[in-house]
């Protein structure tokens, strides 16, 4: 009998349960309001907030939002058996009921915490009809939440006046604190505002607030909830509540993470998983720092019609971004301030030439004292000048980096391959180039491609990491990802090499006023101009940042004092000194790749015979070029050297050896053309009888002008000419130039001549006194 009994009574719990799981699926607890998209630092202080999809401020707070104070002050308060009770306080209904009943004392409705959780998800008239529904919502809620989960819910939705909702919400817009900090008088006040909110607003009724908060301090201390000396100092402290602005730091950035983060989810639930809201890994004193800065420097730029800059900040151990300035301001709408600056595509000017060089350097084509020309050079109708419009001559690899040299750089990638080094950007998260990729030529390295502050930075990242090359981090991981993987972009080598070159102390790119900046911690900096004077970029590192600057204009327009030396460099070093000021002296050490050897102070390459001084320089064993210096030939000559001897016609006596430097055409005609001292080879004998054809290609004069294969377009009965300008080497002493064939006249190598060409292809030739020959066609339109 007894069995049977409990068999009963077994089943009708299972009936009971099923019926109410029914209960519970027919009649699914209400969703939960969207929370207000929210951008954390990466120590969870709130950097931005959003308003809610229904425009509440609605800020999710976590259960570590819920200090012990906060809790005991609520509970003593609204529902001192929240704890204990299922969702409803039977006792308490009574003795409410009672009293309602009675009509002794004030009328109550006996809600507990849960109750009113219930009514905040689905307001209901104030009836016995939607008191019974509140109280079956409450079960329902105890029955799939948790009492913590509970009281985090209560915290989130209940009312602030206004539009502010959640204590979070109350404590950062009312006290500019989040609910952790806050002090006992703070706490115990929000504790009170959502029982009459529209009267106890704070800001607007802090003196009936105060009222309030003294009366509940005295309740719960005498109810021992907080200890009687926590209590006075309460007492005394003021109420200096006010209404404030939302967090508002990191616009860009904040609006890039929630873009990407909301795309997959229509809101955030207060409940949320994580910290409910995006996780940056933002450092908010840095932040804060560095956008004073940016908008304060851009102030001082006004009058020269400046008006934007952009400013990223990494760390170089962890490539998390710890600061993110994308315009100098996101509410300037005059200069369109919600432009991203990080993000935006501009022309990079020099600033990929470190990049360039580190290649090189890897692929054994150069070292540091490699001597690159830099003087006029057609690259097949590319006619690259230098920012200051002078040539040096030949100047050292090194010393090309450091002072930014155009036409030097123009000359290495010539030598890497425009693909090749394409190839490297394109490895380097280069998106813009990698689109490009087809059109791009010899002008790249001088800015002729497009890319943005954010891939610039992440390549001066890889150089600060040893040629390591890795995505940059905005937002703090998931538990479950994978760190992204590293790209080897360059050895370890190289980039030390370009490191050390660009750490060089006297540099041409030091802004006006340096000597200000003196006490300014050891980096590695680059300057880039772009073309028209309308992108100004300094990017620098050290062992703990990389700091990239880009300053200019949204619109595009350029200013005369627009350059990455005088505008860019100044922040960039005001940032250094601000963010990396006691970071010490660490620096980086040469790799064991690398070692030391002598090479020639003409050439850069190794000695030769005819190589009496030399000069220290590293370079790469078993990469770095090896080839012997020619920097000089040793020529036989007459006795009165006028005329020079092969070994064919060399006489038995009467001739001397002499040394005359090996000049490319393009130095010796610059070094002519600019009346520079340099010794010239004497002609060739002319009663030699051997015709002289080994070198014919390789010592052919070389046409500057016309360029091949180019059309020319000259006005029609105007005396516009055409310019003939070649290039030979050091032993010819006349050249003889011809049109279609046709003998035009003979002039020095260093001579401009010029023809009014007919319309039509033309065939231009020049030889020189030795037989060689070049030719070049063009043609030649009359308009």
């Amino acid at each position: 009998m007894n069995k049977r009994r409990g068999l009963r009574f077994l089943g009708g719990l299972a009936i009971l349960a099923l019926l109410l799981a029914g209960l519970d699926w027919l009649f699914p607890l209400p969703p939960v309001p969207p929370a207000s998209p929210v951008v954390l630092a990466a120590d969870g202080s709130v950097l931005h907030a959003y308003l809610s999809p229904d425009q509440k401020w609605r800020l999710p707070a976590q259960l570590r939002d819920i200090t012990p104070t906060l809790r005991k002050a609520l509970v003593a308060k609204e529902d001192r058996w929240f704890y204990w009770h299922p969702g409803i306080n039977p006792v308490a209904l009574l003795q409410a009921a009672a009293r309602n009943a009675l009509g002794r004392g004030r009328r109550t409705g006996a809600s507990t915490i849960t109750m009113q959780v219930a009514r905040l998800l689905e307001p209901k008239e104030r009836t016995v009809g939607g008191k019974l529904q509140e109280m079956l919502r409450a079960l329902q809620l105890e029955a799939h939440y948790s009492k913590d989960e509970i009281l985090q819910l209560y915290l989130n939705l209940v009312p602030y006046g206004s539009n502010v909702e959640g204590v979070k919400s109350a404590a950062l817009l009312y006290y500019g604190q989040p609910p952790h900090y806050l002090s006992l008088a703070q706490t115990v006040t929000l504790t009170i505002v959502p029982n009459n909110p529209t009267g106890l607003t704070p800001g607007r009724h802090n003196a009936a607030l105060l009222a309030a908060r003294n009366k509940w301090l005295r309740r719960l201390g005498a109810q021992g909830v907080f200890p009687a000396r926590d209590i006075e100092n309460a007492l005394l402290e003021p109420l200096l509540a006010r209404r404030q602005s939302a967090p508002q730091l990191a616009p860009h950035l904040s609006r890039r993470l929630v873009q990407d983060f909301y795309r997959q989810r229509a809101a955030l639930s207060p409940l949320a998983g994580g910290n409910g809201g995006v996780t940056s890994t933002l450092v908010r004193a840095k932040q804060a720092k560095a956008e004073d800065l940016t908008r304060h420097y851009v102030r001082r730029l006004a009058p020269l019609g400046i008006t934007q800059a952009a400013v990223l900040v990494v760390n170089n151990r962890t490539r998390a971004v710890e600061a993110y300035v994308g315009s100098a301001d996101f509410r300037d709408v005059l200069n369109q301030g919600q432009v991203d600056g990080i993000r935006a595509v501009r022309s990079p000017g020099s600033t990929l030439k470190p990049l360039l060089y580190a290649v090189a350097l890897d692929r054994g084509l150069v070292t540091p004292k490699r001597v690159l020309p830099d003087v006029p050079t057609n690259f097949g109708g590319f006619r690259p000048e230098n920012f200051d419009k002078r040539c040096n001559g030949e100047v050292t690899l090194e010393r090309a980096l450091a002072f930014s040299l155009n036409i030097p750089a123009v000359h290495v990638l010539q030598q890497v391959g425009v693909g090749e080094f394409a190839q490297q950007l394109r490895r380097a998260g280069f998106r813009t180039v990698a689109r490009q990729a087809p059109q791009l030529g010899l002008s790249t390295i001088l800015g002729g491609c497009g890319a943005s502050l954010e891939e610039l930075v992440g390549v001066y990242a890889a150089l600060a990491n040893g040629g390591r090359c890795q995505p940059l981090r905005f937002s703090a991981p998931s538990g479950a990802a994978a760190p992204a993987p590293e790209t080897r972009l360059v050895s370890e080598a190289s980039a030390f090499l370009v490191t050390d070159i660009l750490s060089q102390l006297v540099r041409p790119d030091l802004p006006v006023g340096y000597e200000n900046a003196l006490r300014l911690p050891r980096i590695a900096w680059k300057t880039g101009t772009s073309y028209g004077r309308r992108d100004a970029w300094s990017i620098g590192y050290n062992r703990h940042y990389t700091i990239g600057v880009w300053v200019g204009n949204f619109g595009g327009q350029g200013a005369p004092a627009l350059t990455g030396t005088d505008v860019a460099t100044p922040l960039l070093f005001d940032l250094f000194n601000t963010l990396s000021y006691n970071d010490g002296g660490e620096w980086y050490a040469p790799p064991k790749e690398l070692d030391f050897r002598l090479v020639c102070p003409v050439s850069g390459q190794v000695p030769g015979e005819h190589c009496p001084d030399q000069v220290m320089d590293y370079f790469l064993p078993g990469v770095s070029d090896v080839r012997r210096c020619e920097h000089q030939q040793e020529v036989f000559v007459s006795a009165d050297g006028a005329v020079s001897y092969c070994r064919v016609c060399l006489p038995a006596a009467g001739y001397r050896r002499v040394l005359y430097p090996n000049f490319t055409p393009e130095v010796l005609a610059f070094k002519a053309a600019q009346g520079l001292p340099h010794a010239v080879r004497p002609p060739h004998n002319p009663a030699c009888a051997v015709v002289r054809s080994d070198d014919a290609d390789t010592q052919a004069p070389r046409i500057l002008s016309p360029t091949p294969n180019a059309e020319y377009a000259l006005e029609r009965g105007n005396s516009q000419q055409l310019q003939l300008r070649c290039a030979a080497a050091n032993d010819v002493r006349r050249v003889y130039w011809y049109a279609n064939d046709r003998f035009v006249q003979a002039a020095a190598p260093t001579e401009a001549v010029f023809i009014r060409p007919a319309a039509g292809p033309l065939k231009i030739s020049c030889a020189d006194d030795h037989g060689r020959n070049t030719d070049v066609q063009v043609l030649v339109q009359r308009l």
